[in-house]
């Protein structure tokens, strides 16, 4: 079965945006996490879509203000909902995430469109070893076929919803088509029906400081 999925030719400001500087306190902020002591562990420990491991309350109630603030004059929308709990399992909303180079690999995907609108990621670690690392996103690129779509429909909530695909998706049926390179402090937001991944994780030992570090944000378009 040939899969149809719509291409959208990205375009900063219109699918994704940046902001670099975006914290006036980005140490402390990194500090502070890397010092919590209660951590919910995803693959490769257990089944979870997500690697590495993460901890809820990354940015304080001020911080996300601040953070917000920039997303929604970015975005040129006046509120935003950040994602709750739902039958889909706990909101990963403002949770740290980090994950080491033998934790996970990029795993293109979207976030679905039942809880969030956009997504965002602020990049942490203070010095890592590549640029190399940010987010990068896809295109459905299936052997033997020309590149496909970059963006989900709206009627599936999950790439594996849409007919053709496989429940498990393989890592070489995309082909990247930008990449976001991972400076510290850097937001990034981006529609959450865009095709993306972490470009690739580092840190091979046991420090949680020397492992790519973010935030990682979902929000609804406020009502």
């Amino acid at each position: 079965m040939k899969v149809h999925l719509p291409f959208r030719e990205l375009q900063r400001g219109k699918d994704y945006w940046i902001e670099d500087n975006v914290l006036p306190n980005p140490l402390e902020v990194a500090q502070r996490c890397i010092a919590k002591s209660m951590w919910t562990l995803g693959s490769p420990w257990r089944p979870e879509p997500w690697p590495g491991m993460r901890a809820p309350d990354a940015l304080t109630s001020e911080e996300l203000i601040h953070v917000e603030g920039w997303v929604k004059k970015g975005l040129g929308i006046e509120s935003l909902r950040p994602q709750s709990d739902s039958e889909m399992g706990h909101s990963g909303h403002n949770h740290i995430q980090i994950v080491g180079g033998a934790e996970g690999v990029a795993r293109p995907h979207v976030d679905s469109a039942k809880i969030c609108d956009f997504a965002g990621v602020l990049f942490l670690h203070p010095n890592p070893p590549t640029l190399h690392c940010g987010t990068s996103f896809y295109r459905l690129h299936l052997p033997g076929e020309e590149p496909g779509g970059n963006v989900c429909p709206k009627e599936f909530e999950s790439l594996r919803q849409v007919p053709g695909l496989p429940q498990e998706m393989d890592p070489t049926m995309f082909e990247e088509i930008l990449e976001v390179p991972y400076v510290f402090n850097r937001l990034l937001a981006y529609k959450s029906d865009l095709i993306h991944s972490a470009s690739s994780y580092f840190g091979w030992g046991h420090e949680l400081a020397s492992k790519r570090m973010a935030v990682v944000f979902f929000w609804k378009v406020g009502e």
